[in-house]
């Protein structure tokens, strides 16, 4: 794709390759036009890599092609030839897809829906190409124990030791100390025998503590002093043991709110949270859920995976999954004890208990359920209700004038408003982008700035 911009050229396009290659954006010098092909080139899905000409690209555009999709941004120029690095991002890019997805990757962490994709290319990128700590977030069911065996399997050391995990909402508070330090012959009232802990038995290996923002604070002041020196004492002894391990923690709490309330360590955060990774609620990856379900289902069914009566699809991709992905498992565990004979799974195999009352038409379902993804992400991101509004009102318009051929007449059609109110969008949204680019205080709010683009232009296609 060429897009012509005064004397700018903007050319878009894949390297050698289809599928999920990496798209190469070449710019001699980004521009708004720039951002939007790379926002049109991300939307289609893969990786989008900026190349900017010798000119180079503003730190304010930087950020918000980043904002609009984009990998990475870098420059080209005579003093500074980038192929060498552009080709190296690219391979590691390729090297990572094809982990992600392998048998191995693919057959334990099932799903292909983008946000569960992004999350598995950061924990593969983290274990296999740096030997740093990597905190997992999200809800109770997510899949955080699955993640942690994937990166213990995918660390690359020779000598690597066993995978230890250690659920730090079932340590008892009297013996949390040995718990995680091991203790001596005689410590205490039944140590009848020394015995390791978790620091000592991970040794040379990865250590998983789930729940770890469940740590009473003085535990935590422990665990940070290994982090940082690799060395302990066991519980009522003197000898200093040297321990060598990664460190995968999760929890499903807020730490920033708990260190605001003083209930975790601020300090600690940092060690734990060198890479971070998010992984989605099941509500934000609905086109997962029959992948998963059928998954689950040759699981009970001893490798058969019965076909599903559209009904029953339907139930599964509307229903509510307040456990996630746990929840989804249970569910296709009791379908498969009510399933009999080789046939499909019938709405008469659904619990009684499951059986909705009424459902909502095919187009109807399918509208809903996008909308809830992409609010639910809006939330997440800490969005309010105007923004989500005006944000949905320029997706619409937007979309409606790129379908409709820049004919604004169609679109002001479709959209079943005034041709003058399409007019106006366009006219303020330009302005709006501009606007926001000049004004962004620093670097790093570009990407806000960008986000409430076109929303005062919008209240008046939402609010006539």
């Amino acid at each position: 794709m060429t897009v012509e911009n005064g004397r700018r050229t903007v050319r878009t396009g894949r390297p050698s390759g289809e599928g999920a290659a990496p798209r190469l954006c070449i710019s001699a010098e980004p521009d708004d036009t720039t951002a939007d092909a790379v926002e049109d080139l991300a939307d289609e899905g893969g990786r989008v890599l900026v190349i900017a000409g010798a000119r180079g690209c503003r730190a304010r555009m930087c950020w918000r092609l980043l904002s609009s999709g984009a990998c990475d941004v870098v420059s080209w120029a005579p003093q500074n030839n980038p192929g060498a690095a552009v080709v190296a991002r690219l391979a590691r890019w390729a090297e990572v897809d094809a982990e992600v997805s392998s048998d191995l990757v693919r057959g334990q962490l099932v799903g292909r829906s983008a946000a569960w994709t992004a999350a598995l290319r950061h924990v593969v990128e983290v274990a296999r190409f740096t030997r740093t700590t990597l905190l997992v977030t999200g809800e109770s069911g997510t899949g955080k124990e699955l993640v942690a065996r994937l990166f213990h399997h995918l660390d690359r050391r020779q000598d690597k030791g066993d995978l230890v995990v250690l659920d730090c909402t079932t340590v008892v508070p009297t013996l949390s100390g040995s718990e995680f330090f091991g203790h001596e012959r005689g410590a205490f009232t039944g140590a009848a025998n020394a015995r390791d802990g978790a620091f000592a038995a991970a040794d040379k290996g990865t250590l998983f503590l789930d729940e770890v923002g469940e740590l009473p604070m003085p535990l935590q002041a422990e665990l940070l002093r290994v982090v940082q020196e690799g060395t302990f004492k066991r519980v009522g002894g003197n000898t200093w043991h040297a321990t060598n391990f990664r460190l995968v923690c999760a929890t499903n709490r807020d730490l920033d709110a708990e260190i605001r309330a003083g209930r975790f360590r601020l300090d600690l955060y940092h060690r734990l949270a060198a890479n971070r990774v998010a992984l989605p609620p099941l509500c934000e990856r609905r086109g997962d859920i029959l992948e998963l379900f059928n998954h689950f289902l040759a699981k009970e069914s001893g490798g058969r995976v019965p076909q599903l009566d559209p009904a029953v699809c339907a139930l599964l991709e509307r229903r509510d999954y307040p456990g996630n992905v746990r929840d989804l498992r249970q569910l296709a565990v009791r379908i498969a004890a009510r399933h009999v004979g080789p046939g499909p799974i019938t709405p008469g195999d659904v619990p009684d208990e499951e059986r909705p009352i009424d459902l909502p038409a095919e187009g109807d379902r399918t509208i809903r359920v996008l909308l809830e993804e992409a609010v639910g992400a809006a939330l997440k991101a800490g969005r309010g209700y105007r923004e989500i509004r005006d944000s949905a009102a320029d997706a619409a318009v937007r979309l409606a004038v790129r379908r409709c051929g820049d004919d604004l007449q169609q679109a002001a059609l479709q959209l079943g408003v005034t041709d003058r109110m399409v007019q106006k969008w366009r006219a303020q949204s330009r302005t709006d982008r501009s606007e926001a680019t000049a004004r962004c205080p620093d670097a790093h709010a570009a990407p806000a700035a960008r986000a409430s683009s076109g929303s005062d232009a919008l209240r008046s296609l939402v609010d006539p």
